[in-house]
């Protein structure tokens, strides 16, 4: 083997490791990605049960039901709702009418079981992807679950 043709075998195995290496950190990345979605998007795009999403949208009105620690509510955009469930502290900032962003996944059932609550900060305060999805969609104009 020329000197030429063994520099060219190493550069060769070497661009196959660090393309191993970049095939298993997309693979190991893809599936820990979270994208967000509103809930009448969660039916058209057929999410699976199990599959990491963000759930945005309002605290659908006199759905909020506590017992201790475990909190069942609805999220809505004014086209659809879905079933939430959430077991832990709630941010004090939760509550009914109000923008929250969920991190979870669905259940066999196809309700929405939630790891983290996100709720909004202050009166002024919309989260740019929600309200950018919720002005294309042409939902809950004024950002309230009263349609």
């Amino acid at each position: 083997m020329t000197r030429k043709q063994k520099r060219l075998a190493i550069i060769a195995g070497l661009g196959s490791v660090v393309m191993a290496a970049v095939v298993f950190i997309a693979i190991a990345m893809s599936s820990t990605a979270a994208f967000f979605v509103v809930p009448s998007e969660v039916e058209e795009r057929q999410i699976a049960a199990g599959q990491a999403f963000r759930l945005g949208g309002i605290v659908k009105s006199a759905s909020w039901k506590q017992t201790e620690t475990v909190h069942d509510f609805e999220v809505t955009d004014c086209k659809a709702d879905v079933a939430a469930h959430f077991e832990g502290i709630m941010p004090d900032l939760f509550r009914e009418g109000q923008e929250v962003i969920l991190e979870g996944a669905l259940d066999a059932d196809g309700r929405f079981v939630a790891t983290n609550v996100l709720a909004k900060h202050d009166e002024n305060y919309v989260p740019k992807d929600m309200a950018d999805k919720f002005e294309e969609k042409g939902l809950c104009s004024g950002h309230t679950d009263e349609a």
